[in-house]
């Protein structure tokens, strides 16, 4: 037993200060969240009017009641819509996340027809490759609510329609791979959106609401001068009975969703089973981590005291505490579930860089899991750092987390910058799962480093030109960077661009990691054989 005291000072000043930061955050991000749950809500009376459910509705209904449900990704696209932060509805225009249907956990994925009818939305196709990278990873059935205008026209772009293919791609992908796609096409699957119908393996169609063609009537009439309605063109009724596109017709939305429950429960898949082994919840409150993390990233932190709010009883064996202690390793359990932890109480330096690579090698020897919580303003830099082999060292703590063989979980729990979020498994090295708290900060260095780093060379320039140093343009210039760099770096600009899964009240961190620990465990214990089946469809 190794248990980590607390040193939190709940009623200092400096903790109510970082309190009060947060819980504005979190009420910001919830905020947002409403605002797109507002919007589509909007449609209600539409919906129910043409006996329909609203996109939030089906998720409800296909989940198991009262399981958990960890929605991914609620701020992709947040002001690439509109430019106007009090007008801009985040989401992406897609609704997804893991949970149960039936007692099998799924990637759920539905469009949110209630804003646009369903039209993809700025990073909405992110979003959607997203999940479906998510659900192969994880071994994860697919189920997909379909009820989508398509591509907004008035937003063509090119790149959009080739890498949408992508989406089709990966539908491919998950049945080859022996992952059940179970759709319920609620209305529209048009044009190309309808092969997000066809390469499914079981299709459910809704009476008189699905609409599944690759030309509707008026693309129709202006190619071929044929004349059809939409009901003779792809309606359920046509495509259960004459196409054999569709395998199930519903009468209504919940009837649909009653079919693709059923289908789910037919299916021969191993249900998780609650973990049976015991184990203590940690010894001190979540609700202290609110005020753990300073806004400002450059006040220290000690992060053994997040592990401390985290971990099974507070228990926490680090290794090799006593070289380059600024980086923290050890090994810990998340609901009896083994996990190694890499943090960071600073930068990175050489022996951290080594310590960390040993610790990395480790945990892919013995199978366990790693959770980075990212925390660094990045590798050290100077002569001495230099010749101590910084990049040497960096490099190789890289090229282990590149060649980790065991599921690696990221969150961003303040600074994440420059190498040091490669080191740490940022985005761009692939992690499992990567989430952020409210407060995180990810850029290449901070906006005062990037601002004063371009002013001493354009001064170096001036001079070597022999030309006067323009105070007043030289402040204007290190203003607009600081400006670039401090507007791209916030969880609501990262998150928007679906550089995280999404942004996580840190008093849910445990709950989240406890999931997603079972996600990869379950994955992992699928053998290749199981993985085998697929449907062909006729």
């Amino acid at each position: 037993m190794a248990i980590l005291e607390s040193t939190i000072a709940t009623g200092g000043a400096a903790y109510k200060a970082n309190r009060d930061g947060m819980l504005a955050l979190i009420a910001r991000m919830r905020a947002l969240e409403a605002r797109t749950r507002s919007a589509s809500a909007a449609a209600k009376e539409r919906f129910h009017k043409r006996g329909q459910l609203l996109p939030r509705e089906r998720v409800a209904l296909v989940l198991d009641p009262g399981s958990p449900f960890i929605e991914l990704s609620t701020l992709a696209g947040y002001m690439f819509d509109v430019s106007d932060a009090d007008k801009s509805v985040p989401g992406g225009g897609v609704i997804a996340g893991i949970g149960f249907v039936a007692g099998i956990r799924c990637m759920v994925s539905a469009n949110d027809s209630g804003i646009d009818a369903g039209a993809l939305q700025p990073y909405g196709l992110d979003k959607t490759l997203r999940v479906q990278e998510l659900a192969l990873e994880n071994k994860l059935p697919y189920v997909q609510l379909v009820e989508s205008a398509g591509a907004n026209l008035l937003r063509y772009r090119v790149e959009d329609f080739i890498r949408g293919g992508n989406i089709f791609r990966n539908l491919a992908r998950l049945s080859a791979a022996g992952l059940p796609v179970v759709t319920v096409t609620h209305g529209s699957s048009t044009a190309g959106g309808a092969y997000q119908t066809g390469l499914s393996d079981y299709i459910v169609m809704v009476r008189g609401r699905t609409r599944a063609f690759l030309a509707g009537p008026p693309l129709l009439k202006a190619a071929t001068g044929e004349i059809a309605t939409e009901e003779e063109l792809g309606g359920a009724e046509m495509h259960t009975s004459i196409s054999g596109l569709g395998d199930y017709l519903a009468e209504d939305d919940r009837d649909a969703l009653r079919i693709a429950r059923d289908i789910m429960a037919n299916l021969e898949w191993d249900r998780p089973k609650p973990a049976q082994s015991p184990h203590r919840p940690p010894r001190y409150d979540a609700e202290e981590l609110l005020g753990i993390m300073p806004m400002d990233h450059k006040r220290p932190v000690d992060m053994r005291q997040v592990i401390a709010r985290i971990t099974d009883d507070s228990d926490f064996t680090e290794f090799g505490a006593n070289y380059g202690p600024a980086t923290v390793c050890g090994h810990a359990r998340i609901e009896a579930q083994a996990i190694g932890i890499v943090t960071n109480n600073g930068p990175l330096d050489p022996a951290g860089a080594n310590k960390a690579t040993h610790f990395i090698q480790a945990c892919c020897q013995s199978r366990t899991p790693l959770l980075y919580l990212n925390n660094t303003t990045g590798y050290m830099v100077g002569k001495a750092y230099e010749e101590a082999g910084m990049i040497k060292h960096g490099s190789k703590m890289i090229q282990a987390v590149t060649s980790a063989t065991v599921p690696q979980i990221t969150i961003y729990c303040g600074a994440s910058f420059g190498a040091g979020n490669y080191g740490m498994c940022g985005r761009g090295f692939h992690p499992r799962f990567c989430f952020s708290w409210p407060n995180a900060k990810t850029a290449v260095m901070g906006g005062e480093q990037a601002a004063e780093t371009m002013a001493i060379v354009t001064e170096a320039a001036a001079v070597r030109r022999g030309k006067p140093i323009e105070k007043e343009k030289l402040d204007a210039m290190k203003a607009q960077i600081i400006g670039v760099f401090d507007g791209q770096m916030d969880v609501f600009s990262t998150s928007a661009r679906l550089l995280d899964d999404g942004v996580i009240d840190p008093r849910d961190t445990r709950a989240i990691l406890s999931e997603v620990l079972a996600i990869c465990r379950e994955a992992e214990a699928r053998s290749p054989q199981r993985m085998q089946f697929s449907v062909a469809r006729p």
